[in-house]
């Protein structure tokens, strides 16, 4: 499949990555040494809702737009509101959705004096729009790099603590094996990082096989490293329908975030479905 990101911020698919991306940040903020973010194929920073391409798919009418205004339990509300205030502060009024702000930028409003961002971004107007977002901002770098050659090329990072987000639009055939190799030489080089991978779920076979080959090199280090999966679906899948399930893979999650997620996804689950469809996996993938 082509993602093309400019057409589907805000929807189901983001929502989901942007709050466990959101909790992993927060967990390495609890230690005062420093840490970086690495994004492999980072976009543009920030999506105009109002935009042609936003709306031709309208995507975010079902997703950010469902979940700003749905009402959380007070044991999942605290968990999901540092994304919430993240997204109104690149909005005009805390009632209003004009923009949505892609992983970069979400990232960066995380990022402590002492930590830092490199984002990788090799299309030539997302990353013009990307260092347009950043500019002047001394602890986040753009770099014009194509994200599967930057991949092994930036770690370990100098401060030896992080996250790895990968994200590609899945554009050519061999992404899936693409992710799994590029995660794979990556982690042999820096076992102690954390890993965001996401991924379409188009095909059972093809995402039961990713997991199983991401679980086995987490498996192989020493000591072994845990690996967490992540499935929303918004709608039973049927032939020819766009993408309707998505997922995530979490190596070296923090210890709290499997039961956060219990916690937060059955109450995304009414809002994002579609017929009732809405519904999750969360699991250990089997080595």
């Amino acid at each position: 499949m082509n993602y093309r990101h400019a057409f589907h911020a805000g929807n189901f698919a983001d929502v989901i990555k942007h709050i466990v991306l959101v909790r992993i940040l927060l967990h390495l903020q609890e230690k005062d040494a420093a840490f970086r973010v690495i994004d492999t194929h980072a976009g543009a920073g920030i999506y105009d809702l109002t935009g042609e391409e936003a709306a031709r798919g309208g995507e975010w009418l079902t997703g950010i737009a469902r979940i700003m205004q749905a009402r959380f339990s007070e044991t999942a509300l605290p968990l999901v509101k540092p994304y919430l205030d993240i997204v109104r502060s690149f909005n005009s009024h805390p009632a209003s959705l004009e923009r949505y702000p892609g992983s970069p930028l979400i990232a960066r409003a995380l990022l402590r004096p002492q930590d830092r961002m490199t984002a990788c971004e090799v299309e030539g107007g997302p990353r013009k729009a990307l260092i347009d977002a950043l500019r002047r901002d001394t602890q986040a770098r753009v770099v014009d790099l194509d994200g599967w050659t930057a991949l092994p090329a930036f770690v370990p990072p100098n401060e030896r603590r992080g996250l790895v987000l990968i994200d590609p639009p899945y554009e050519q055939k061999d992404e899936f094996e693409r992710l799994a190799t590029g995660f794979s030489e990556a982690f042999a080089k820096w076992p102690t990082g954390s890993y965001l991978l996401w991924y379409p779920a188009k095909s059972r076979r093809a995402t039961d096989e990713l997991a199983r080959q991401v679980a086995d090199a987490a498996a192989a280090s020493r000591p072994p490293s845990k690996c967490l999966r992540l499935e929303f679906s918004i709608a039973p899948e049927t032939t020819g329908a766009g993408l309707t399930s998505a997922g995530l893979l979490v190596v070296n999650p923090p210890w709290t975030l499997a039961a956060e997620l219990k916690a937060i996804l059955p109450e995304l689950e009414k809002p994002l479905g579609q017929g009732g469809g809405g519904r999750f996996r969360l699991e250990t993938p089997k080595t």
